[in-house]
């Protein structure tokens, strides 16, 4: 049973991925994400899982963290380089669930919905333990990621609409619930006509994820609705939740 994840990310998908409008590229949601892991991070370093173009890395590195990523996607790595001129992001290609880098961190975090990347429940369990065995004792392991929304499907569907906006639809189809797998489908509309982008993902519940936090020597210290650290409740459509992996004794 192998756990490397495959990349959907190829060169057409890296040459669109920072052109989304949605809600993760609104500046002041860059600057409260940034604020929370510069404040987790302390004086210590941060490593990013699924590191992407820097969205987070960036801002989060010229704030002096020294910050770490593993990126899946050489050709969304590319783009990162492209941008960080100084090199203050050290990239390695690789996936999340295995792929070990040199050194310690005070922190490892995986943003927006990043961890149902990994369509397995093993390979989410692994992802578990490679963020411990990167993590100093002490450390944190943050992860930002939807609440799955079955409750609100209707009656004998499977399908629903997260976003919508001028020239672009997108929707998350439910296609196993025991094994937690969906897709999502994206529609953009440009001068050519309209472009579809798959991507499977295993969605995953708040308590499956501590679990497997558990597992993996890590304690919840928080859970919060979004990155302003607003209460977490029975409504809430996304969480960003705060382990802690023990510390030495």
């Amino acid at each position: 049973m192998g756990l490397v994840p495959e990349n959907y990310f190829g060169e057409d998908a890296a040459a669109r991925y920072d052109e989304g409008s949605g809600a993760e590229f609104d500046p002041d949601v860059i600057r409260r994400t940034v604020d929370v892991l510069a404040e987790l991070a302390g004086g210590g370093a941060a490593l990013e899982f699924a590191l992407g173009t820097g969205r987070i890395a960036l801002p989060l590195a010229a704030r002096g963290v020294p910050v770490s990523g593993i990126e899946l996607s050489p050709a969304i790595a590319e783009r990162l380089r492209v941008k960080d001129d100084a090199q203050r992001v050290k990239v390695t290609i690789g996936d999340m669930a295995t792929t070990r880098v040199e050194g310690t961190f005070r922190l490892v975090y995986l943003v927006f919905n990043g961890i149902g990347n990994l369509i397995t429940q093993d390979e989410q369990v692994a992802c578990f333990d490679n963020a411990a065995a990167h993590l100093e004792p002490g450390g944190y392991f943050v992860i930002e990621v939807g609440v799955p929304d079955l409750r609100r499907l209707p009656p004998g569907e499977d399908a629903r609409v997260f976003a919508h906006a001028p020239g672009y639809v997108g929707y998350d189809r439910y296609i196993d619930l025991v094994a937690q797998q969906a897709m999502s489908h994206h529609f953009a509309a440009g001068r050519s006509g309209v472009r579809e982008f798959q991507t499977p993902f295993r969605y995953v519940w708040p308590s499956e994820l501590d679990l497997m936090a558990r597992l993996a020597g890590m304690s919840l210290r928080d859970r919060w609705a979004d990155w302003d650290r607003s209460v977490f409740t029975g409504e809430s459509g996304s969480h960003v939740s705060v382990w802690q992996k023990a510390s030495s004794t």
